[in-house]
């Protein structure tokens, strides 16, 4: 039930997304929060490739910036699996991200937060 609430909020979003003027970049910025340890630290993963931060395998399948002459904003497509699943690295996360509404789609996760900064 949650799952369908969450994606209820997503279609308008994703909807609207797709209606605006993004511009398609090569680097997505993320944060990463190890809460275990407290250390934050910002990644820059290449559109196509998985980059590594702990347990988990971020792949950015798109990343996209408004215009600038627009509102900035970032949105990009995540693919996050964590090797500690009983399977070996099971997927955690799929879906998009927005810098400017994290709270809208995020990861859901017991030692990580995530979220986007920027595309560029």
């Amino acid at each position: 039930m949650r799952r369908l609430a969450a994606l209820a909020l997503l279609l308008p979003v994703a909807a609207w997304a797709q209606s605006q003027d993004w511009l398609p970049k090569q680097q997505a910025e993320l944060q990463l929060l190890d809460k275990v340890t407290a250390r934050v630290s910002v990644l820059r993963a290449q559109v196509g490739q998985a980059t590594q931060f702990g347990t988990l395998a971020v792949r950015v399948a798109a990343c996209n910036a408004r215009p600038p002459d627009e509102v900035p904003d970032a949105a990009a497509f995540l693919e996050v699996r964590d090797s500690r699943r009983a399977e070996g690295f099971q997927q955690v996360f799929r879906g998009w991200m927005f810098a400017n509404a994290p709270g809208v789609s995020m990861l859901e996760h017991p030692v990580y937060d995530l979220r986007v900064l920027d595309c560029k």
